[in-house]
Order: C-alpha cells, then structure tokens, then sequence
C-alpha cells in the first residue's frame, strides 16, 4: 500500500522535473535581455536608453499575451487535474486564437501610432535616444504575432507539466537571437537593428516550432495530450474563452497598469539624465536574474495548484503551495547573497560611467536584500489564488498598491527629498511590502480553496 505522500498528485520527483526547467528558462530569458543590453551598450549611452525605454513598451505588450497564456494555462490545468482530455484540447485552440487576436490588434495600433505615441509617453528625451527607440520599435512590433503564440504555446505545455519543452525552445530563442545580435552589431556594424531583427526572427521561429509540436502532441506522464488538430478549421467556444478571461483580463489589467506605472516613473527616472536611465536599465536587467526562482515557481504554482482544484484536491493544492513557497525562499536566499557580495564586479559589465555605474549598483542591492524577505510573498503567493480563479482580487490589490505607493509615492520622494532616482526604487519597496501583507493574509484565510474556473 502507498503512504500518504505516493498518493499525492505530485511528488517530490515530479515538481523537480517541473520547476527545474522553468528556472533555466527564466534563466536564459534574462541571459538574453543581459546579452541584448551589453551589445547595445557597445553603441552607445543613447542606443541603451533608446531600446531600454522601449522595451518597456514591448515589456507591457508581453505581459498582455502572458496574461491570457495566464488564463487559458490556469483552464488547461483544471481540465487536466480533472483528465478531461476532450477539454484540454478545446481550451487550448481558444487560447491560440485570443492570443493571435490581441497580437495583430496591437501590431496594427502600434504601427499607425508608434510615432505619437513615444513622444507621448516619454516626452522630451534627447533627440538621438528618441531616433534609436523609434528604429527599435518598428521592428520590434512585427514580432508581436511570434511572440503571442510563444507565450500561449509555452504555457499550454508547462499546464500539462512538460516544462521541458518550453526550455528548449527558449534555449533555440536564445541561439537565434544571440547569434543574430553578434553577427549584426559586431560583424556588420548595424545599429539598434542589429537586436530587433534577430528578436523579430527567434519569436517567429519559436512560435512555428511550438505549434507543431502542439499538433502531434501526446499524453505526458498520465496527463491528457494537448493536441490542436484542427486549429485551421475555427470554432468559437464562448464558454471556454470566457473561462480564460476571466483570468486572463484581470490578470492583463494587473500587469498592465504594472508596466504603466513603472513606465511613468521610468518617465519621471529619465528627468534626471541619460545617465540615471542607463543605471536603471542595466539595474533591471540584473534584478531579473534575482528574482529567478520566484518567478520560475510562481509558473509551476499554476500547474500544480490548477491540477490539484481540478482534480478535487483542495487540501494538497494548498500543502503544495506551502511547500513551493519555502523552495522559493531557500533558493532566493542562495541565489542573491553571492550576487549582493560581487554586485560591484556584476555592475562593471555594463561598461557605464563611473557615476552610472556606482547608482547601478545601489539599485541592485537595494533590490535584492529586499528581494530574499519580501518578493516570494508579493509575487509568486498570488499565483495560487489565480490558479484558484482569484484573478480579480489580486489584480484590485496590484492595481491600488502600484498606483498609491509605487507612481504616487515615487513623486512624493522626487520632489520633497534628494534621493534622485533611488527614491523610485524605495518606493518600489514598499509597494511589496503592502501586497505581500494582503496576500499572505488572503492566503491564510484558506476561502481560495473552495474555488475552481471550469
């Protein structure tokens, strides 16, 4: 007979298997946003500030597709945990339909308006850093059909658990996208051109690689086959898709307005200088990697904790969810400290000016002892309660808690203090430190629970 352990949906075996791959493919996404702004810097103070506003723009876009992979991956997981295999596979037609939608929606909008619309948002930057945002953005936008159904496809498979395959193919994105970088800037001495296209031709590819494999996909370890024959021939499930909205929009309102305040304090960051952007960019960068494994386990959150609502398992998805959270901490706690210790050495690869490089850094540590105590909780918890359906209290949460204390308090210390663009990153703190006091509370009180999507 099988102890209470071996009866449990997972096993320790089963979410190494998961989580593992997720964290290397956080990983080589934030080695590819590190590779992208190290030969960007090559070119030049104003090239950096021109791509890194941008990408903020093309940061928010992302978190749009990411959102609804959000919800059609929470709906896949319950049709999973429930072996509804029938299910799982309309789901995930319904998936690749919204995102392609949202993708050629936004592409057209940003090309009639790519020009108004960075003057809008960043005003008055100097004349050569607005040149190399608009060359960047341009190209970048042709690559937001790849990139939606890079997302949809990827989340559809880690919802079964295979988060296998979405690290090989982030491993291809980044070979593609690298390479393509290196051969452009260095050997033929393009501009900001020489890292959009390479991004343009990786997505593309990864997206086809994706979709095929989604059409000869077959059960993986007991879970239901997510397969898409048929995509061409077009249903529309309104049930489905309403299922995944009810996700995916209060999940892309959150990550949105997300993005939008910090592009209006990136805003108010760019009032003190190229040199503050430039620090904050490559600080950005670096904090991606800090936050690693948060961000790799808040994505088997919505695997694990999606099966186990579906399967009927309320009890182990929240041992689960506990059980997550302490691998989230431990490992933030070993992967931050060594960087807290050489963030002087880390910084330096930037090649910025001393200066630059000196607020850098200040940015980073802040960012990281903040990031072991508080991040895990602001973060990656809230992942269980949209796997739950809680999408539309933890999006009010972010919504209020970005607006107030990020963007308003950001203001407040830029003009009644000296802090300069540190003030931003304090402000940031302490945005965490409300979330993380109304999720865990929202967690504790166990009502999640009690709640599934289909």
């Amino acid at each position: 007979m099988k102890n209470e352990t071996e009866q449990r949906l997972f096993t320790t075996s089963t979410l190494r298997r998961l989580i593992w791959p997720l964290i290397i493919e956080q990983l080589l996404a934030i080695t590819l946003g590190m590779a992208d702004i190290i030969m960007v810097a090559t070119l030049g103070e104003a090239a950096v500030s021109g791509v890194s506003l941008v990408d903020n723009i093309n940061i928010l876009i992302n978190n749009i597709f990411a959102a609804l992979a959000t919800g059609g991956a929470v709906v896949c997981a319950q049709y999973i945990g429930r072996r509804d295999a029938k299910m799982v596979s309309v789901t995930a037609k319904q998936l690749i339909y919204a995102v392609s939608a949202a993708a050629i929606i936004l592409m057209i909008i940003g090309l009639v308006f790519r020009y108004p619309l960075l003057s809008l948002i960043f005003g008055s930057i100097e004349a050569d850093v607005m040149d190399s945002a608009q060359r960047y953005f341009l190209i970048t936008l042709f690559s937001l059909p790849g990139i939606a159904l890079y997302n949809g496809c990827a989340a559809l498979f880690r919802a079964q658990g295979n988060s296998k395959v979405s690290m090989y193919i982030a491993l291809l994105v980044n070979i593609l996208n690298i390479g393509g970088n290196a051969i452009l800037i260095f050997a033929f001495h393009w501009h900001v051109e020489g890292v959009a296209i390479p991004t343009l031709v990786a997505r593309t590819a990864a997206a086809v690689v994706l979709l095929v494999l989604l059409y000869h996909d077959k059960p993986y370890r007991g879970a239901p086959a997510i397969n898409i024959t048929g995509l061409l021939k077009f249903a529309f499930d309104p049930k489905i898709i309403k299922h995944i909205l009810a996700i995916g929009i209060p999940n892309g309102l959150e990550n949105s307005m997300f993005q939008i305040g910090k592009i209006l304090v990136l805003t108010l960051i760019a009032s003190f200088g190229t040199g503050a952007i430039a620090a904050n960019a490559a600080a950005n960068t670096i904090t991606s990697l800090e936050v690693l494994p948060g961000a790799a386990i808040g994505l088997a959150m919505l695997t694990v904790v999606g099966q186990c609502l579906g399967a009927g398992r309320p009890d182990e998805a929240e041992y689960f969810a506990r059980k997550l959270m302490k691998i989230t901490y431990l490992s933030m706690i070993a992967l931050n400290v060594p960087i807290l210790l050489f963030s002087a050495p880390i910084a330096a690869i930037f090649h910025l000016q001393p200066q630059t490089m000196q607020l850098a850094r200040r940015m980073l540590c802040v960012h990281g002892f903040f990031g072991i105590l508080i991040w895990p909780l602001s973060f990656t918890l809230p992942n269980v309660l949209r796997a739950a359906g809680e999408a539309k209290f933890t999006m009010i949460v972010s919504m209020i808690s970005m607006w107030t204390i990020r963007v308003g308090v950001s203001y407040i210390f830029a003009a009644c203090t000296g802090l300069g663009a540190m003030g931003v990153w304090y402000a940031m703190i302490l945005d965490w430190v409300l979330r993380s006091a109304i999720f865990s509370g929202r967690f504790l009180r166990g009502k999640w629970k009690n709640k599934t999507i289909i």
